[in-house]
């Protein structure tokens, strides 16, 4: 009789299991009837296959200043530059040319957001979890150091740490993970509160559970939803972030631009009209931006149980 409700029970679970939606189920779903959210997506795809694919693409390196001619510096767009080879997008006042340069910059751009967001998540998520689990003492210093964050706006906070620690782009991922494990935190610990509210976790602890298995054998898988949600747009964020850091001049150092200095380098010859200097690395960070946010505006609505019906 065991082995026959064995039986049943495996061929039940069989069932269910090949009856669950496949990742690209799930992944319609999402954006099915959504064109805008589908063409931000393709968006942000392009996007990042041109930042990996840059040197290969990038009929020049503009990081090289040994092969910058300053002959070609200011062509328009479409000109011909001094080795035969033609300018897309013209050149800047280096003689960089503007097409290479935004590819490049674009890499510089994602890489200094995904690490900053991913590593300021990972410390947001540990930190909001163990101010739920522990509580007391531990979870008042936590929180009180969030709200403290959260008093600063995060541009000031990261021109602090910047003019402490330098410029560059190890320091501006530094910068940016300060300012983004705060908001992740807080959101965390408030679903880990109300999870610790249920009964899985008493048996958890009658069981014999310490607290750090509790927590990330239970609390981490139950709490993370949240953070996933909002992880594109704290990376749309993390991107804006830092353009207005460079172009500032506080951010990545002038010979490895981002878009944001891009942008800065071609400020002062925008009313002499060498307008495209500063118009095609501002236009590919909007369309970024704009990209991230439509599908992060997805995400959001699709996890939200009140709009789920309606979308």
């Amino acid at each position: 009789m065991s082995s026959e409700t064995t039986t049943i029970d495996a061929a039940t679970l069989a069932e269910r299991k090949s009856q669950e939606p496949t990742f690209s189920e799930k992944f319609w779903k999402v954006f099915r009837g959504h064109p805008g959210a589908l063409l931000g997506l393709c968006g942000i795809v392009i996007f990042v296959l041109l930042a990996i694919f840059a040197p290969l693409i990038a009929p020049q390196n503009p990081y090289d200043q040994m092969r910058l001619d300053i002959l070609d510096g200011l062509l328009p767009p479409g000109s011909k530059l001094g080795d035969g080879t033609a300018s897309l997008l013209g050149t800047d006042a280096l003689g960089r040319d503007i097409f290479s340069a935004v590819l490049y910059g674009l890499r510089i751009s994602l890489v200094v957001a995904l690490v900053a967001v991913i590593v300021g998540s990972a410390i947001g998520v540990f930190m909001g979890l163990l101010a739920a689990m522990k509580g007391g003492w531990v979870e008042t210093i936590i929180m009180r150091t969030v709200d403290l964050k959260m008093s600063f706006p995060g541009i000031l906070l990261a021109l602090m740490v910047l003019a402490i620690f330098g410029t560059g782009i190890d320091k501006v991922i530094i910068a940016l993970i300060i300012g983004a494990w705060a908001s992740e935190a807080r959101l965390v610990r408030a679903v880990a509160l109300s999870e610790l509210k249920k009964e899985y976790i008493d048996s958890a602890r009658l069981a014999g559970l310490s607290d750090f298995q509790i927590m990330w054998r239970y609390l981490f898988p139950n709490s993370i939803s949240p953070v996933l949600v909002v992880l594109p747009m704290s990376i749309s964020g993390a991107i804006g972030a830092e353009a207005t850091l460079s172009f500032l001049g506080v951010g990545v150092p002038i010979t490895e631009p981002s878009l944001g200095l891009l942008i800065a380098n071609g400020n002062d010859y925008i009313l002499s009209g060498k307008w495209w200097i500063s118009i095609f690395p501002g236009l590919v960070l909007v369309a970024l931006v704009l990209c991230i946010n439509v599908v992060a505006d997805r995400l959001r609505d699709h996890s939200n149980p009140y709009l789920r019906g309606k979308s």
